[in-house]
C-alpha cells in the first residue's frame, strides 16, 4: 500500500536489489573494516582549480578522482560513504541477532530471523515461485470485474501498487486529524512522463521496459509470444493510467493534491469499481469523506476499467504482483529486476552483495527495531544535545533574518515568526519506539516475512484513519543518512544516521560543522518557507497566511531561482528542471545563508578568535566543508533519471548554484566580479 508523504527530504540514495551466501547455520563472514570518516579533508581539494571558477570542482576534485562509482552502484558520494559505514554496523548487529539463541530479546528475534531468512538464498531458490501462488490464485479467481475490488484490497495491503494507491494522511485543512486518501498509482516506470515523452532515448527506454516485462512473465512460465503480447497489454494499461496522472511538477503544489469529498461523491468518479467493498477489504473504519488527490485520475481509471477486458486487467495485476515481490524471489527474478531498474535506468554494472540488500530490507520493514541497537552504538544522548545546540543557533539566525527582510510586511513577518517558533525539532531517534509485536517473522520464510511486513505497515497506516495525528512519529529510520521537513507536522527531522562524520565531526572546528551539518539543518528549516512549505501555517494546515503583496514578492524572488537552475545542464541534452527542483534549491540557498549567520554569531561569542587551519581561513573552511558534503560521482544514466524525476538538483549545482548567490562566499575567496562564481545577477529569497 503506497502511503503518500509530503515531507521534503535532503538527499536520496539510489540502490539495486543476489549472490551466494552461507546457510543460516554457517559461520558468519569476518566483519569488514568500518570506514573512518571525517569532516573537511584538505586532500580532497583540487588546488589546480580556481574556487571562483568552479567551487564544486575545487572542493571535491581530489575526492572525485579517488572515488569512482563502484560497479554495484549508480552513484557514490560522501552520503554513500556514510551509508556504507552505517550498513556495516547494521550488518554486525544483524549477524549477532541471527544466532538461534533462545535468550534473544523479542527485538533481536525479529530483526535476526528476518535477516537470516533474507540471506538464506538456498531456501529461496528451493521454493521457487511457490510462495507467489496464493496471490496469483487470488488474481486467477477473479471471475468478473465486480471481483476486482476485493482482489485489489488484498494486493494493496502487501504493497502491490496496482491501478491506484490508497492509505491515510493528515487532513491538509485539519492537521490534527488523519483521513483516508486515494491517490494516483499503478505504474512500473519511474513516473508518468516516461510514458509520454517523445525522443529517441525515451522510445528506447519504453522498448527496454517492454522487454523487461516480457522476461518477467516468461519466468512465470509464459511462452515468448504470450509474454510479449501480455507485456504490450501492460504497457497499454499503464500508459492510460499515466495519461490521467499529474506530472511530478504539478504534484509539488499541495493545492493540486487536496480534494476532500464525500465517499458517495468519490464513488461517482469511478462507478465501475466497488469502492465500499474495497475500503472494507483494506480495513478502513467507517468514514463519510476522504481526500482524493486527483479526481481526474480516478475518472481516467474508470475509463481503463471499462475499456480493458477482464483478462487484460488480470494480466496487468499479475505483472504488478511479481514486480512488487521480486526482491524476495529466486535469483532469476532478482537479476532481471536489476537489469532494467538498476543497469538500464541507473547505470549500475553489477548487483549489490546480498547482505547489503538484506540489511536494507530489514531496515525498511523493521527500522525502529534495528535502529535501537544502532543508536546505542553510534549516537547516544550527547548526540542529541550537541545537535540541538546548533539547531537553536540556526533558528535564532532565521528569526533575525525574517526581522530584517526588506520585502516582507510586518503582518506576514508576524505569522512567519509564529511558524518558526512552533517548529518541532526531532533529533536522532523517536522518543517512543514502534511496537512490532503484531508483525510475525518466521525464520526461513523470506517472502512471507516480506509480505507480512508490508501488511503490518499497511494496517498501521489504515488504523490511523479517524484518529488524532501522532506527532511523535518519524518518517525515516534512525540509521538513515538523510533528513527532512514535514510541513503538515511542522517539524524538522534528523536521524542519527546523518549526524555522524563527515557531516558532523566532534574532532573538527566549528567552521566545518556549521558549514556541513549546519547547512543541512538550515536547509530543512528553510523548507518551512519554500514554495511548498510556505503554504502551510504554524499548525500544519494548508492556509494562505501571506498578504497578496508579500506573496507577489516571494514569487518574483523564486522565479529568479527557477530561471537560474533551468540553465544548468544535468547530463547530455537534459537540463535541470527549475520548477521541479525549486523547493530544494530555495532550501539550499536559504539554509547555507542561515548557517553562516549562526556560525558568525557562535564565533563572536567565543573567548578566542577562530584560527586558519591547513592554510584555509575559518570562512573558507565553512564553505569548503559545505562543498565537500556534496562530493558525488554519478553514472550518466542515473543523472538523466534524477533530472527527470527528482526534486533535488545535481550535486554540482547544489554547491555552485548556492555559493554564486552569496556575497559572503565571494569575500571569503576574494572572487572578482564577473568570474563564474561572482556573476552580476544573483538570487535571494531568505
Amino acid at each position: 500500500m503506497q502511503i503518500r508523504l509530503l515531507p521534503t527530504i535532503l538527499v536520496i540514495t539510489v540502490a539495486a536489489c543476489a549472490q551466494t551466501v552461507p546457510q543460516p547455520s554457517a559461520p558468519t563472514a569476518p566483519a569488514a573494516k568500518v570506514l573512518q570518516l571525517k569532516g573537511l579533508d584538505p586532500n580532497f581539494v583540487d588546488r589546480s582549480v580556481d574556487p571562483c571558477t568552479d567551487f564544486y570542482q575545487y572542493s571535491c576534485g581530489g575526492w572525485l578522482k579517488q572515488n569512482p562509482v563502484p560497479s554495484d552502484q549508480s552513484s557514490y558520494g560522501r552520503d554513500t560513504e556514510l551509508a556504507e559505514r552505517n550498513r556495516l554496523i547494521l550488518r554486525d548487529i544483524l549477524e549477532k541477532a541471527s544466532t538461534n539463541d533462545p535468550k534473544r530479546s523479542a527485538v533481536d528475534q525479529k530483526i535476526g530471523d528476518y535477516y537470516s531468512s533474507c540471506m538464506d538464498e538456498a531456501a529461496i531458490e528451493r521454493k521457487g515461485t511457490t510462495p507467489l501462488k496464493p496471490m496469483l490464485d487470488v488474481i486467477a479467481g477473479i471471475k468478473g470485474k465486480a471481483d476486482l475490488a476485493p482482489a485489489l484490497a488484498r494486493m494493496h495491503l502487501i504493497n502491490v501498487d496496482a491501478l491506484f494507491s490508497y492509505g491515510s494522511d493528515q487532513d491538509f485543512k485539519d492537521a490534527n486529524s488523519e483521513i483516508a486518501e486515494a491517490d494516483q498509482g499503478g505504474l512500473g516506470l519511474p513516473e508518468r512522463d516516461y510514458y509520454t515523452r517523445t525522443g529517441a532515448k525515451d522510445e528506447e527506454i519504453r522498448k527496454q521496459y517492454l522487454e523487461h516485462v516480457t522476461n518477467v512473465l516468461k519466468l512465470l512460465g509464459e511462452s515468448q509470444p504470450q509474454a510479449a503480447a501480455h507485456a504490450r497489454i501492460v504497457m497499454q494499461i499503464e500508459t492510460a493510467l499515466a495519461n490521467a496522472s499529474l506530472t511530478v511538477v504539478q504534484r509539488r503544489d499541495p493545492s493540486n493534491l487536496y480534494h476532500k469529498v464525500a465517499v458517495k461523491e468519490f464513488e461517482t468518479m469511478a462507478p465501475g469499481f466497488d469502492w465500499p467493498v474495497y475500503m472494507r477489504g483494506v480495513g478502513t473504519p467507517a468514514v463519510d469523506s476522504l481526500n482524493v488527490t486527483e479526481p481526474q485520475f480516478f475518472k481516467g481509471l474508470n475509463s481503463v476499467l471499462q475499456q480493458q477486458s477482464l483478462e487484460d486487467l488480470k494480466t496487468y495485476l499479475r505483472w504488478q504482483t511479481v514486480h512488487a515481490l521480486a526482491p524476495m524471489l529466486p535469483n532469476a527474478f532478482v537479476n532481471e529486476n536489476f537489469n532494467f531498474y538498476s543497469r538500464t535506468l541507473q547505470g549500475a554494472k553489477e548487483l549489490q552483495p546480498r547482505w547489503k540488500r538484506c540489511v536494507r530490507s530489514t531496515d525498511r520493514l523493521l527500522g525502529e527495531a534495528l535502529g535501537q541497537a544502532y543508536v546505542d552504538r553510534t549516537f547516544g544522548v550527547e548526540g542529541k544535545t550537541r545537535t540541538l545546540t546548533m539547531v537553536h543557533d540556526i533558528e535564532n539566525a532565521m528569526q533575525k533574518d525574517i526581522d530584517q527582510l526588506d520585502w516582507m510586511t510586518p503582518q506576514t513577518k508576524q505569522r512567519a515568526q509564529e511558524k518558526l517558533h512552533t517548529v518541532v525539532n526531532k533529533i536522532g531517534y523517536p522518543d517512543k519506539w514502534r511496537d512490532y509485536s503484531n508483525y510475525q517473522v518466521v525464520r526461513g520464510d523470506a517472502l512471507g516475512n516480506f509480505v507480512r511486513g508490508a501488511e503490518f505497515e499497511s494496517h498501521r497506516q489504515i488504523n490511523k484513519i479517524g484518529k488524532p495525528v501522532d506527532r511523535g512519529e518519524w518518517g525515516m529510520t534512525p540509521p538513515t543518512v538523510n533528513a527532512y521537513y514535514n510541513p503538515q507536522m511542522n517539524d524538522i527531522n534528523f536521524p542519527a544516521g546523518i549526524l555522524q562524520p563527515p557531516y558532523y565531526d566532534n574532532n573538527m572546528d566549528d567552521a566545518v560543522n556549521y558549514g556541513d551539518a549546519g547547512g543541512v539543518i538550515g536547509h530543512e528549516l528553510t523548507h518551512a518557507f519554500d514554495d511548498e512549505g510556505r503554504q502551510f501555517d504554524a499548525k500544519g494546515n494548508l492556509e494562505d497566511w501571506w498578504t497578496p503583496q508579500d506573496a507577489k514578492q516571494f514569487e518574483e524572488r523564486v522565479s529568479c531561482v527557477v530561471d537560474e537552475y533551468n540553465n544548468f545542464i544535468a547530463t547530455d541534452d537534459v537540463h535541470v528542471n527549475g520548477k521541479l527542483t525549486l523547493g530544494e534549491n530555495v532550501a539550499d540557498l536559504g539554509g547555507l545563508k542561515l548557517s553562516w549567520m549562526a556560525y558568525l554569531a557562535h564565533a563572536a561569542g567565543l573567548d578566542q578568535k577562530q584560527q586558519a587551519i591547513d592554510g584555509f581561513t575559518p570562512e573558507q573552511r565553512f564553505f569548503i566543508s559545505y562543498g565537500q558534503g556534496w562530493c558525488e560521482n554519478y553514472t550518466p544514466e542515473v543523472l538523466r533519471l534524477l533530472a527527470q524525476t527528482n526534486p533535488h538538483s545535481p550535486v554540482k549545482y547544489r554547491v555552485n548554484g548556492v555559493v554564486v548567490n552569496l556575497p559572503e562566499f565571494r569575500k571569503a575567496f576574494a572572487c572578482k566580479a564577473g568570474t563564474p562564481m561572482a556573476t552580476q545577477k544573483t538570487c535571494a529569497v531568505w
